[in-house]
């Protein structure tokens, strides 16, 4: 079948998962932005808590700022277009502009599942092997796994994009609250074996990561049992990765399964609820279950607001 857009033709896309009323839209917008604005301060005030004690020696704080960084990333993919289409009477978004939130998307994902699995790597090292722990997790071998997390992340990405951009598109309605890849890979012409190939190889690559996970953290259970102090450091620095772990692919499961098996009959309010939560949950829970964790960031940022709240009298 034949594209239904010529190369001259902008393609404008419409978002379909939106239905608020007059009434209700500011309600929406001003819950909707605090909850940005929330996630933005509790990431960026666990990153300043980190470098503010100067804990970024610890490989552990470096991976745990690279989280929250990654976190506001990916809130910044959903919530800004989200807000503008609350207070619009047409929901719609240009085709560059749908290819880039789909790029940040994507690339928030693939960074999360990796930098989660360096955690997991580093908390084994950490309590499996203590005493060659600085040895090999040298600061030169830290901020190397940070830098391969995003360029692995960003090649990811990009090669999916490009997949994506050279179909021909035969609709412009898209069912959800934002553009996805698999909502706009739906409205090609053409065959997507291509596409379906990729995002499995990509799928069973990110499994691995997470069988990884699991591997590390039986050894480290493993290793947490014999004595009262690794247990300690065990609830302290791998139950917070394990939640985190735990909150992630639950809400991207949710997503993904929903995506290519939900039913376009069921309620609105929940299609956006699965539609969202990996973008939304992950980013505000992330820094608080740390910041309820880790005595030092909780006594940093305690230390940070008294001392605000000391200046201001």
């Amino acid at each position: 079948m034949a594209s239904l857009f010529n190369s001259s033709q902008e393609i404008v896309f419409v978002l379909h998962g939106l239905n608020v009323t007059q009434t209700n839209r500011h309600i929406y917008f001003v819950f909707i932005l605090i909850l940005y604005l929330f996630t933005i301060f509790i990431n960026l005030t666990l990153i300043f808590a980190i470098f503010l004690e100067k804990m970024f020696q610890n490989p552990m704080y470096l991976f745990l700022c690279n989280l929250c960084i990654n976190g506001i990333i990916g809130a910044s993919s959903f919530y800004p277009k989200i807000l503008f289409d609350i207070l619009s009477d047409s929901h719609v978004i240009t085709y560059i502009g749908c290819l880039t939130q789909v790029f940040v998307t994507f690339f928030y994902i693939y960074c999360e599942f990796t930098n989660l699995s360096v955690m997991a790597y580093d908390r084994y090292v950490a309590i499996c092997k203590p005493l060659h722990y600085h040895c090999i997790m040298t600061i030169r071998k830290v901020w190397t796994l940070i830098f391969l997390t995003w360029i692995f992340s960003w090649l990811e990405c990009s090669l999916g994009i490009v997949l994506l951009a050279r179909l021909p598109l035969c609709g412009v309605d898209i069912d959800k609250l934002y553009c996805a890849n698999w909502a706009v890979v739906k409205l090609s012409c053409v065959d997507t074996t291509l596409n379906n190939v990729y995002g499995l190889i990509l799928t069973f690559s990110h499994f691995f990561q997470t069988i990884f996970i699991l591997i590390s953290y039986v050894n480290i259970v493993k290793v947490a049992l014999l004595s009262r102090a690794e247990r300690r450091k065990f609830m302290q620095t791998c139950l917070p990765h394990l939640i985190t772990l735990a909150n992630f692919e639950m809400s991207l499961f949710f997503d993904v399964m929903y995506a290519r098996y939900g039913s376009n009959t069921s309620l609105l309010a929940l299609r956006n609820i699965m539609a969202v939560e990996f973008l939304v949950v992950p980013p505000l829970v992330n820094p608080i279950i740390y910041g309820m964790n880790l005595s030092h960031i909780r006594k940093r940022v305690g230390q940070m607001f008294k001392c605000k709240f000391a200046v201001r009298r």
